[in-house]
């Protein structure tokens, strides 16, 4: 018998973030067996004056309410005007509107949840030298505003969470999806080590490379980064070689796993180190695909056959022409996250959602028996 709900459930779909939450209102109301009219969405707009100043306004009473707040701070797909010019809001616009939210609650409801796909600042979650811990302020920051639990996915550093060690924070990886969208997208793949095989990028994305190779039963090859730390382009330390550590790739399928795709340089690099080293095909897990450069360079690759295919999910902002392109497989997350609403909204455990190797063993066990029915 499911558990009764802990209190009215209100989403609220930041800006940008209109089609993923509506597509979760959707889903919400067909298991709740609501009318189509109805919705648990929130009414709230953040307007911005002539000056770029704003505030949020939320037109509907929030007391006692359960409310989930989707907020993506990396689309800059939204603009405003500021002193007749437009400008795309920033991931600081973003998280500024969100606080302006928080404050418009203003403590009347019953408990509020952020859900906050790619953390703010997130790869700024440690301190080499004299420099600002963002990520940590920010997590501080909600839940003195009284943010009672932080849900993300595939932290660049889930350690991030000792900021808040008191205070609810779920790290959700969407290995499930990931399996199942390669399972449709390459029916053909074979899912054991003879065939297949998966890598690490770079030091920080074992972790996850861990998880697949366990639950699947594949053998793991890593990157490493060379980096020189004696300049600095763009933010960051450039990398000058990536060395390979595994065992021999050739005539195997590979899969590359991260948690970002922002310029893209770097995992074509390695790809391209990959196929020189005999990987038949080359797909990509990235739960964020930024593609900050654009996508010339992946219709290159493509084209010369250096990967096949790359899976990033629709948590955020996705650039204008990427769901055009032939290499790319969109991984729909809107269920899923319409699953995590449903079960906390009621109070129950979503232990079983955010660990879902039994779910990949079985679709991965279907897998198998189809293609040793197809092959009779």
């Amino acid at each position: 018998m499911k558990e009764a709900q802990i209190a009215e459930l209100s989403v609220i779909g930041m800006k940008g973030s209109e089609s993923f939450t509506e597509q979760v209102d959707n889903y919400l109301k067909d298991w709740r067996r609501h009318n189509s009219e109805d919705t648990y969405l929130a009414d709230v707009i953040c307007p911005r004056f002539g000056t770029g100043e704003g505030k949020a306004v939320i037109h509907q009473s929030m007391r006692g309410q359960d409310v989930y707040i989707f907020c993506d701070t990396f689309n800059y797909g939204v603009k405003y005007r500021m002193h007749g010019m437009e400008v795309p809001m920033s991931p600081d616009d973003h998280y500024a509107d969100l606080k302006r939210i928080i404050a418009a609650i203003a403590g009347k409801a019953r408990r509020i949840t952020v859900i906050m796909p790619m953390l703010y600042e997130g790869r700024q979650h440690k301190r080499s030298t004299r420099e600002s811990l963002d990520c940590a302020i920010m997590l501080q920051e909600l839940v003195s505003m009284g943010v009672g639990n932080i849900i993300t996915f595939d932290a660049h550093d889930a350690r991030i969470s000792n900021a808040i060690p008191l205070s609810g924070f779920d790290n959700v990886r969407p290995s499930y999806q990931m399996v199942k969208a390669l399972i449709r997208a390459v029916p053909d793949i074979i899912i054991d080590k003879e065939h297949l095989m998966m890598i690490s990028p770079d030091e920080g994305a074992m972790s996850r490379c861990m998880y697949y190779s366990s639950v699947l039963g594949l053998n793991i090859g890593m990157f490493y980064k060379r980096r020189n730390y004696s300049v600095i382009v763009n933010g960051k330390n450039p990398i000058e070689a990536h060395e390979y550590l595994g065992q021999d790739l050739t005539d195997k399928d590979v899969i590359i796993v991260d948690d970002m795709i922002s310029s893209g340089e770097s995992l074509l690099d390695v790809c391209s180190q990959l196929k020189s080293r005999g990987a038949k095909r080359i797909f990509a897990f990235a739960t964020f695909g930024l593609f900050t450069d654009g996508f010339d360079k992946f219709d290159k690759a493509h084209e010369e056959g250096i990967i096949s295919k790359v899976f990033t999910t629709n948590l955020i902002y996705r650039r204008p022409g990427l769901l055009e392109r032939p290499w790319h497989v969109d991984v729909n997350m809107c269920k899923y996250v319409s699953y995590i609403i449903d079960t906390l909204n009621h109070d129950a455990t979503i232990s079983g959602l955010l660990d879902p190797a039994k779910k990949i063993t079985n679709i991965v066990a279907k897998h198998r028996r189809d293609m040793e029915k197809n092959s009779k």
